[in-house]
């Protein structure tokens, strides 16, 4: 029996979700930069070549949140270039799968397009930052853009939006927990913890 398309049901529950509900982020360009952590702690202990890539593409990240670079699917290629170590990082030519084949994200002639739009709706002010940053990461892990090392890239994308706004967390490892396309309360719950992060002491 083939899974129902995940993409569709998250693009539904985006629109469902009280985004305005999310905490107000506090301005946090200095101390503990969680992803750097992260990529110096258990990533280099478990694979030092991926934690050096990470880090470059984090650099690039953060460089471009600096300039304040529109962010589209172009501008993640090239972090995710640096994360795989390739030459390129296309959009996936097909469907996509994951959770053990729980969720199925179809590919339609508009699928880029669509994921441009979400990616652009980062810049709108009259959405709490919180809920900005865990809206484009749910939006890479669903639209599941790339064929290897999406979890990655929704991470980069999480601390891009972040920084474009001065705020870094002081850890990241909380995040990266499972997430589900059809799971409106977790959606919410992820721009919550942000503001938890947002407030922990460095």
């Amino acid at each position: 029996m083939t899974a129902a398309d995940s993409l569709s049901v998250w693009q539904r529950v985006r629109r469902e979700v009280d985004w305005q509900r999310a905490p107000a982020l506090r301005q946090t360009s200095h101390g503990r930069d969680g992803f750097r952590s992260w990529c110096e702690g258990p990533v280099r202990l478990r694979d030092p070549m991926r934690a050096e890539r990470l880090l470059a593409a984090h650099a690039l990240a953060r460089g471009d949140a600096a300039r304040r670079t529109p962010l589209d699917f172009a501008l993640l290629a090239g972090w995710q270039r640096e994360v795989l170590a390739a030459t390129r990082a296309p959009f996936r030519g097909g469907d996509a799968h994951a959770k053990a084949g729980r969720e199925r994200y179809v590919l339609t002639p508009d699928t880029q397009a669509d994921f441009d739009s979400c990616l652009r709706e980062t810049a709108d002010q009259h959405v709490p930052l919180a809920a900005r940053a865990a809206r484009a990461y749910l939006d890479v892990a669903f639209f599941h853009p790339f064929t290897d090392g999406n979890a990655r890239a929704a991470l980069l994308t999480l601390v891009h939006v972040l920084a474009r706004e001065d705020i870094v967390l002081p850890e990241v490892g909380p995040l990266q927990t499972t997430r589900y396309a059809d799971d409106p309360a977790g959606a919410a719950d992820l721009a919550v913890l942000i503001g938890v992060l947002n407030r922990r002491r460095r």
